[in-house]
């Protein structure tokens, strides 16, 4: 063989290589870009699933909420018709009480300890006092819903990413 033959020989065999090697990463690049738009579409159908989850809890949370603050409202309304004025008038609330109460509903410790005002009239109306418990244990009852819903988006919301189906909430 002489050196054109050869020549020529390297010639088509560098020119096979590269037509093999474009063809190569041409598919590569297709195999690349089908691969991410998969991964683009389970993100987004994720996420939309995500979405939906999160709506069904926050609607169901509200409709408690709802629920919660009317039972509340209307156990507040009836406060009168159970804590008469009568009542009002025969049942003095001590100052020490009021203390109590308050640093108890503000989760704070009772400030320079026992004083010999706490035992006197605080002016407070025993009424005043029961529509302040019922407001304060709605709150207490809106707060657990608020916790419960959060729970059940996250049990839903990690079923989802691994693939599993949702615990339901227990009532």
């Amino acid at each position: 063989m002489n050196l054109r033959n050869w020549l020529a020989i390297v010639i088509a065999a560098g020119l096979l290589y590269a037509l093999g090697y474009v063809s190569g990463a041409s598919n590569e690049r297709i195999n690349h870009q089908a691969l991410e738009e998969t991964r683009l579409r389970q993100s987004f159908e994720q996420g939309q699933a995500l979405g939906t989850v999160k709506e069904k809890v926050v609607v169901e949370y509200v409709d408690r909420i709802v629920k919660v603050h009317q039972a509340g409202a209307s156990l507040i309304k009836e406060v009168p018709i159970y804590v008469t004025k009568t009542a009002d008038d025969a049942c003095v609330v001590p100052d020490g009480f009021v203390r109590v109460h308050d640093a108890g509903a503000a989760n704070l410790p009772l400030a320079a300890g026992p004083s010999v005002t706490d035992g006197s009239a605080s002016g407070l109306a025993l009424s005043t006092v029961a529509a302040s418990v019922v407001d304060n244990y709605s709150q207490c009852h809106a707060n657990t819903e608020q916790l419960r819903a959060l729970q059940q988006w996250v049990r839903e919301s990690q079923a989802l990413l691994q693939g599993a189906p949702a615990m339901q909430r227990r009532p």
